[in-house]
């Protein structure tokens, strides 16, 4: 008996029983040679794909060929990703200053270690470049609106606050700080939040992840300024705003975050969309 499952790889698991992509794969490769050999006992690819399935991370295993696949698919097919050989040699020249890797022997050793020939290693670097290219061209387009989009939680402020169990102490320690009492005393004395040891410093928090009646109050405050007391859940709290950190397109760093993100999510949609073939022989 032949069955046929053709499934998209996010319904994979929950239209396929793992059982039967796991005899599938099995069936496939019971006289393959040993994948890994421990303490001289070889492990076949079925013994292998077995403690896979036992650890849980079977899925995480098949997304993960297929991620590589689409990843591969895509270098190759795409004629206007080409890396200049001088920028992968000067790379090459960088990598081994950095692991002071400049004797041609250490180099070698370095790469007998990490189960390498200098073929690989080279290409892995090409592999790098190329990547780092794709993301950039997949992304541009889409970093502007990203950016606008989640705006709230790129935005931080940096906050104090003071935690209290009662609304009549929040508000008596409200009114001692407007006439003149220090915060941070007062913090270090009565908060019962963690950052009471570092005078109710918060640090810096994402605008996203406050809760909208906080949020709304801190948009409308100015440094030095205090919010509150507010109710959350059981507990009172004072809030002093220290700093605005306005996000912006120029950040490097968020610039790279926002393109792994939108090139994780254009990788899934990729994925999503193929059909995948199980042919499992029973």
């Amino acid at each position: 008996m032949v069955g046929i499952a053709t499934v998209y790889l996010g319904k994979i698991i929950t239209a396929l029983d793992l059982t039967d992509l796991y005899y599938f794969m099995e069936a496939k490769v019971a006289d393959s040679k040993a994948l890994l050999v421990v303490d001289e006992k070889p492990l076949s690819l079925r013994q292998c794909l077995r403690y896979l399935q036992a650890a849980g991370k079977l899925q995480a295993f098949v997304g993960d060929i297929l991620r590589q696949y689409v990843l591969e698919q895509e270098l190759e097919t795409r004629q206007d990703i080409e890396i200049s050989s001088a920028t992968v040699e000067q790379s090459v020249i960088d990598f081994r200053l950095q692991q002071q890797l400049t004797d041609s022997k250490v180099f070698q050793e370095w790469l007998n270690r990490n189960g390498l020939t200098y073929e690989q290693f080279h290409s892995q670097i090409v592999g790098s470049f190329k990547l780092e290219k794709l993301k950039t061209q997949v992304t541009h387009d889409r970093l502007q609106e990203h950016f606008i989009e989640r705006k709230v939680f790129f935005d931080r402020v940096v906050l104090s606050r003071i935690v209290v169990a009662s609304q009549e102490l929040a508000e008596e320690l409200h009114s001692q700080i407007t006439e003149g009492a220090n915060f941070e005393q007062l913090a270090r004395e009565y908060s019962t939040a963690d950052e009471r040891v570092a005078n109710g410093m918060m640090g810096p928090v994402s605008r996203g992840t406050l809760p909208d009646a906080l949020r709304a109050a801190i948009d409308s405050a100015s440094p030095g300024e205090m919010v509150g007391p507010l109710e959350f859940e059981k507990f009172w709290a004072i809030f002093r705003v220290e700093q605005f950190l306005p996000a912006t397109l120029e950040d490097n760093q968020l610039q790279q975050a926002m393109q792994n993100e939108l090139f994780e999510r254009w990788l899934a949609e990729k994925i999503q969309t193929m059909t995948v073939k199980l042919q499992v022989n029973e």
